[in-house]
């Protein structure tokens, strides 16, 4: 049994009650313009962006700290090509016989349908894998924990650090996924989690015309 290591808590900063209700709310203001966008720009984002957003990812927290994920990010046309075909072909069987009439029905105010140009359109494509067990110094399996929570979590921080950045992105989630391990070799202690596209949004860009559920919908506090 390894025993416990601690160090100094050197990083947490303390902020007055004013300051902290304003970094609160200029975070939520600053989340309030990211958009989901389904049209993108081919103008090329430079690889270091990409990382930083990463890199901010990979800061998330997860069970064990065993950090269960793997990025893979995806600017080489080909690939991206490959990853579309295989896609669409998912996609084309999903919106033409395997979803349900209910599922259909949610997603019609979306637009949405089984063509896909912007996996070949958006400069990047960043693949989250779930690593569902991980290998000991030994060779042997190491089971890890709350995968889908801990992926779920570095997913979200993405998409901040994404938006963050000046880009934009859509969560997208072709069923079934694992396409994706072939084209990306990846191994099969990986499940595909979700792809997500990254890039500019195409000039004259539109979103469908949604809103989010008021604070008193989605919380509830007991003082």
């Amino acid at each position: 049994m390894v025993e416990p290591r601690f160090i100094p808590l050197t990083t947490w900063r303390e902020y007055s009650p004013e300051a902290m209700q304003k970094r609160a709310e200029d975070f939520h203001l600053e989340l309030v313009r990211r958009r989901t966008v389904r049209t993108f720009s081919d103008r090329p984002v430079p690889r270091g962006i990409i990382e930083s957003c990463l890199r901010a990812a990979g800061t998330a927290p997860s069970g064990a700290n065993q950090q269960p994920w793997h990025f893979v990010a995806i600017g080489d046309p080909a690939v991206k090509a490959r990853i579309r075909e295989a896609a669409e072909r998912e996609e084309q069987e999903f919106y033409r016989g395997r979803a349900p009439d209910e599922w259909l029905e949610a997603l019609a105010h979306l637009g949405t349908d089984e063509h896909k140009p912007y996996l070949e359109t958006a400069p990047w494509l960043i693949a989250v894998f779930a690593q569902r067990y991980g290998t000991k110094p030994s060779g042997e399996r190491r089971s890890h924990y709350y995968v889908t929570e801990s992926v779920g979590l570095a997913t979200g921080f993405l998409i901040a650090a994404v938006h963050r950045a000046g880009l934009a992105s859509l969560t997208h989630t072709p069923s079934p996924m694992g396409f994706l391990n072939d084209v990306l070799e990846r191994p099969s202690s990986e499940k595909p989690f979700l792809l997500l596209v990254v890039g500019y949004p195409a000039e004259g860009s539109e979103v469908p015309d949604i809103t989010k559920k008021p604070l008193e919908e989605i919380a509830t506090f007991l003082e």
